[in-house]
């Protein structure tokens, strides 16, 4: 018995192990997704490419995303994590040092689009879903808030180093040692610390077991048909739930990416500093970070609909402080755009990961949490494509900020269609 308990507390501990592998790949991710507004500023400026071929390169990253994601998932399910993760990140950093040749616009989609892309898949919020979810069941919402910090940590960091580094020697030079610190960290870290674990996860949830919407703990909740134990993607695309949990991710995804995409030169056509709007992305991302963890843990006290529905009225009301910007120029609009928008955003990535572990966690979690990822990456391409496509016809973003923000209010209402509540609620009462 004594065993078996050491053998518990070691599974425990080695789960918070892998959240912080995981909160660093993930600020590795989303920073080197996110310095794409501050090099979008360089490269336009020196190339003079549109606003929407240019900004097409990042609408690649997320299309190599959507199609790789679900492949991913799925090796991860049959292989293992390290044998996908690997890989990737050295095609990452590879990824990278061609992007300090890019003499036109082909190098960057092809470069930067397609082989960063698809290498910072292995460093996404997919792989480290999946293997926190199979450690973590009453502690779920609180892992994957604190992995999820890293999405935040990742802008804070990475966004003003490389404003930094493109004024002090240019952006091949800002290139050069983003890939530089790609091999340095993340490679090492997952390959000495990254494993899967496999079987039950190791927090049951204590307490009684609550009983289910129709009051009968004897017939749990059921969010895939129940004439299959275990959730194949084929079943899971003809119930309505499943429709629901892909559409309301990929529509927050649509906001988020015009406005991280786009903002920062917004603000800079409007007559903002450049450091002084990297520094406003630097805080929003520190934001987003501590309210990752915060959303995570609330929503593990008072349910996932709750915390992202909160979440998403603040992104939406940053949202509309910054299209208010080009009317009224006030500087506190532009900090509460990055008070709220950054509070806001701390919601998406915890709840994404959280709500579809309470739902589908299996064998099969893999495929099914990569299908999802995929539609987030659409929907994120859409948005930074479309922003830039309706600036270069009509010169302005104010029909691009009104229709993320519209996007957002429907993602905020099809996630009480999911309802995880019940789900997390049946988990107990099999336990």
């Amino acid at each position: 018995m004594k065993r078996r308990l050491t053998s518990l507390s070691d599974h425990l501990d080695y789960g918070w192990v892998i959240v912080f592998v995981g909160m660093i790949s993930m600020a590795f991710w989303f920073g080197l997704r996110t310095t794409f507004s501050v090099f979008f500023v360089a490269l336009i400026d020196q190339f003079h490419w549109g606003r929407a071929e240019a900004a097409g390169a990042q609408s690649m990253t997320l299309l190599a995303y959507t199609l790789t994601v679900p492949i991913i998932g799925a090796l991860i399910d049959r292989v293992g994590p390290r044998k996908v993760v690997l890989p990737g990140i050295a095609l990452t950093g590879l990824g990278l040092l061609l992007c300090t040749q890019i003499r036109n616009l082909s190098h960057f989609y092809l470069f930067f689009g397609v082989i960063v892309g698809t290498g910072t898949v292995c460093l996404s919020i997919t792989p480290y879903t999946i293997i926190i979810t199979h450690w973590f069941e009453q502690k779920r919402g609180l892992a994957n808030g604190l992995a999820g910090v890293g999405i935040g940590l990742g802008p804070l960091l990475f966004v003003p180093l490389c404003q930094y580094l493109i004024n002090l020697k240019g952006w091949p030079f800002a290139y050069l040692v983003l890939a530089l610190a790609t091999l340095a960290i993340p490679l090492p870290l997952n390959a000495f610390f990254l494993k899967q674990r496999h079987g039950d996860t190791p927090d049951p949830v204590e307490g009684n077991p609550p009983v289910n919407s129709s009051g009968n703990s004897k017939e749990p909740f059921q969010p895939y048909p129940s004439w299959r134990r275990e959730p194949r993607l084929r079943d899971l695309l003809k119930t309505g739930r499943f429709w629901a949990l892909i559409l309301f991710p990929s529509l927050a995804a649509f906001t988020i990416y015009v406005v991280l995409v786009h903002h920062v030169r917004y603000l800079v056509d409007l007559g903002v500093d450049r450091f002084l709007v990297a520094s406003l992305f630097a805080a929003l991302g520190a934001l987003s970070a501590g309210f990752r963890f915060f959303w995570g843990w609330l929503s593990d006290r008072i349910g996932r609909e709750i915390a992202y529905t909160m979440g998403g009225i603040c992104f939406c009301g940053g949202t509309l402080f910054l299209l208010l910007f080009q009317s009224i120029r006030s500087p506190s609009l532009v900090y509460l755009f990055s008070l709220f928008f950054g509070v806001g955003w701390g919601a998406t990535a915890p709840m994404f990961m959280s709500i579809s572990g309470d739902l589908y966690k299996g064998k099969n979690f893999g495929l099914i949490y990569g299908f999802i990822e995929a539609m987030i990456g659409i929907g994120g391409a859409v948005g930074a494509w479309g922003a830039g496509w309706i600036f270069d016809r009509t010169q302005s973003y104010t029909p691009a900020f009104f229709a993320a923000i519209l996007s957002g209010i429907l993602s905020t209402v099809l996630v009480w269609f999911v309802t995880p509540r019940k789900a997390r609620r049946a988990s107990t009462s099999t336990k």
